[in-house]
C-alpha cells in the first residue's frame, strides 16, 4: 500500500482529476452527440480540452493528452476512424507545438494561441487533402463549417490570453 500512495503523491491531483475529465468527455462525446442529435464533436472538444490544459496542467500532460485524446476516442467508439485520428493526433501535437514555441517570443498569449490553432489546421487541411487525393481516406475536405472553427480559436485563444493576463498581474 505504501508503494500506491507514494506513487499516487508523486502526481499532481488536480492532473489526474482534469485527466479523468478529458478522457470521459472525449469518450462520451460520440455517444452524446447521437443522443442529442447536436454534433456536440463540431466544437471541437479535443482542442478545447487540450487547451484548457495548457492552463490547468503541466506542458507534459498537454502533450500526453494531444497524443492520447483521437486515439482513446477511436479505440473507444471508432470515431473518428483511425487514419483520421492519427491525422488529428498530429495536428493536436503541432498546435501544442507551436503555442509553447511562440509564447517564446509574444508577451501575451492570444497571439502563440490563434497562430497555433490557425497553422495547426492549415496542416492538417493540407495532409487531409493529400490523404483524400491518395484515396486514403473518403471524406469531404472540409465537414464543420470554418465560421464555427474560427469562433471556436478565437474564444479559446481569448480564454487563454485573460488567463495569462490574470496571472501575470498577480
Amino acid at each position: 500500500m505504501r508503494t500506491f500512495s507514494s506513487a499516487i503523491s508523486k502526481h499532481d491531483y488536480k492532473t489526474i482529476i482534469y485527466d479523468i475529465l478529458a478522457l470521459t468527455v472525449v469518450a462520451f462525446t460520440p455517444a452524446l452527440s447521437h443522443l442529442t442529435a447536436i454534433p456536440i464533436y463540431l466544437l471541437d472538444p479535443m482542442r478545447i480540452i487540450l487547451l484548457l490544459s495548457i492552463i490547468h496542467t503541466s506542458k507534459k500532460n498537454v502533450y500526453l493528452l494531444a497524443f492520447a485524446l483521437p486515439l482513446l476516442s477511436f479505440v473507444i467508439s471508432a470515431h473518428p476512424y483511425f487514419v483520421k485520428s492519427l491525422l488529428i493526433t498530429s495536428e493536436l501535437m503541432i498546435n501544442v507545438f507551436l503555442f509553447f514555441y511562440l509564447m517564446k517570443f509574444y508577451k501575451k498569449s492570444f497571439t502563440p494561441a490563434i497562430l497555433s490553432i490557425a497553422i495547426s489546421k492549415i496542416y492538417y487541411y493540407l495532409l487531409k487533402f493529400s490523404l483524400i487525393g491518395f484515396g486514403l481516406i473518403s471524406t469531404e475536405l472540409i465537414s464543420t463549417p470554418i465560421i464555427l472553427q474560427i469562433i471556436v480559436a478565437v474564444s479559446i485563444s481569448v480564454y487563454l490570453w485573460f488567463f495569462f493576463r490574470k496571472e501575470r498581474l498577480n
